[in-house]
């Protein structure tokens, strides 16, 4: 097991083991007040600086879910991590391909606006696990019935105010 700074929060040796491969060793402040609470279930809001390991708190958890059965079968995600831009989803899709590295059979979607809705719905048309979605594109595959969620167990709204901020309160 790897003996890391993460091993006392309770991830797992597979996740601590790709962190240090990774080269996160320690884990910063929102990481430490974070992860115990959702790894026991709990709702959370947190705030904290940009550059602070906030990506991390909320995904590192959430992985830690896929790696018991699902409650339901299906293809589509498991996690669903909204954000407000196409440049944060793609930032937040390639942290949990890197961060879910060491797992068998998890597979990132990144679906966005300014993106081919054909690759898109190709990718959502086979099993994932985790679906990153900026709030107008996901509405549209929803409207048109490219997204099960029937097995989805965990969302996650990444920069929540700024979402509000961009109009996005009634959707």
């Amino acid at each position: 097991m790897t003996t890391s700074g993460f091993s006392a929060l309770g991830l797992g040796p597979q996740i601590e083991s790709t962190l240090a491969r990774l080269g996160i060793t320690s884990p910063t402040p929102v990481q430490l007040e974070a992860i115990p609470l959702l790894l026991d279930s709990k709702d959370l809001i947190a705030s904290a600086p940009t550059g602070t390991g906030k990506t991390a708190a909320f995904l590192l958890p959430s992985l830690v879910r896929l790696a018991k059965e699902p409650k339901a079968r299906s293809i589509g995600p498991r996690i669903l991590a909204l954000t407000p831009t196409r440049e944060l989803a793609q930032q937040v899709a390639q942290a949990a391909k890197s961060f879910s590295g060491g797992m068998s059979r998890v597979k990132t979607v990144c679906v966005t606006g300014g993106e081919s809705y054909r690759e898109q719905n190709r990718l959502l048309s086979g099993p994932h696990e985790i679906l990153v979605a900026t709030p107008g594109r996901l509405m549209d595959q929803m409207q048109s019935g490219h997204i099960d969620f029937s097995r989805l167990e965990v969302l996650i709204i990444d920069e929540a105010d700024r979402m509000l901020d961009m109009g996005f309160s009634e959707d």
